[in-house]
């Protein structure tokens, strides 16, 4: 099954703006260019759109997927329960590392999205960059055994 690359969002420094974006590079090793937080193993962070939009209803709410905090938006692939899976996007491969679970600053967001995103790994995955490479929304996404 594959999927598609929904957005990509920079983050410019803590609690500063997502700057949206229709292509970057991924850099092994490190992550996003130009993203505030560089290297270690949570190098990129992915959040789902079809979770994203099902905790939307749940809430009766319509909060920008920004808010997430998130680097990159996927559609069409499951990322429940992946850690250890290697991901591709586009030309570039990403090692999931674990469940992306939410902080207090989500409730900023939305009074109860924090909650929301509890169950089912619906607040993302973090991920380590493999191969470097520039990705662009539209790209093709898919689980590699």
């Amino acid at each position: 099954m594959s999927g598609k690359l929904e957005a990509i969002w920079i983050k410019r420094g803590r609690r500063n703006a997502m700057d949206g974006k229709q292509s970057a590079k991924l850099i092994a090793g490190k992550g996003l260019e130009n993203n505030a937080d560089i290297g270690g193993k949570r190098q990129v962070t992915i959040i789902s759109s079809e979770s994203w939009r099902q905790m939307m209803s749940e809430l009766r709410a319509e909060v920008a997927p920004s808010a997430r905090r998130a680097n990159l938006m996927v559609s069409g692939v499951d990322l429940r329960s992946t850690r250890g899976r290697s991901l591709k996007i586009g030309p570039c491969l990403l090692k999931v590392n674990g469940e992306t679970r939410p902080c207090e600053r989500m409730d900023e967001a939305f009074a109860g999205l924090r909650r929301a995103m509890d169950p089912d790994w619906r607040g993302g995955i973090y991920a380590e960059v493999v191969t470097d490479g520039y990705i662009s929304v539209g790209d093709q996404v898919e689980w590699l055994e």
